[in-house]
């Protein structure tokens, strides 16, 4: 029996049977839709995971706040602000201190920022972004927890970083892919 005649090979006969086959069209569908599926949801959890530090980094400045609203951190009676076991008042590195023991691993206390400012009045008040013109962190913070019945306002700032900046999902607000987070507590201090 004769071979058949050979049948020619063209570019229409090949997608032809290109499209009449159905056999790993599944992996070729979720191969064009996976990096974008990928990139959606670690963008989700990115910034579900940024909200979640944010709250707690407000929980920590609330909890934080309290002993200056008390006079606790003005008279020394705070642990974390006694030296050599020695009730002093708190400094700023003391207070840091304190607030940094009462952070998660979530973390890191050496990129943490606490800055304690005091008023005569709520109309005084003045808060500063802390983000220059170049998008870079002002790192100038004080700690001036006033007397009794002044107005205090603690603020702690964080540089949280960023991976998922691509595919034009951004919300960074500093430079090198972070952005700063920023808890505030404002009060008035009680007459202790």
């Amino acid at each position: 029996m004769p071979s058949p005649a050979p049948v020619r090979f063209t570019l229409r006969t090949a997608l032809r049977r290109f499209r009449g086959n159905r056999r790993g069209s599944a992996a070729v569908e979720f191969a064009l839709v996976a990096p974008i599926f990928f990139a959606l949801l670690f963008a989700i959890i990115e910034t579900a995971l940024m909200f979640f530090a944010s709250q707690v980094l407000e929980t920590i400045t609330q909890n934080s706040a309290r002993v200056v609203l008390t006079g606790q951190a003005q008279s020394g009676s705070v642990t974390a602000c006694a030296v050599s076991g020695v009730s002093t008042p708190c400094t700023q590195t003391t207070f840091k201190t304190y607030v940094c023991s009462q952070i998660p691993a979530l973390f890191d206390c050496s990129k943490l920022y606490v800055d304690v400012t005091s008023y005569s009045t709520f109309s005084a008040v003045t808060l500063s972004s802390h983000i220059d013109g170049s998008g870079n962190f002002d790192t100038t913070v004080s700690y001036s927890p006033g007397s009794a019945g002044d107005i205090v306002v603690v603020r702690l700032f964080y540089q949280w970083p960023l991976f998922v900046t691509g595919l034009g999902y951004n919300i960074a607000n500093l430079t090198g892919s972070k952005r700063l987070l920023v808890a505030t507590a404002a009060f008035k201090n009680e007459p202790y």
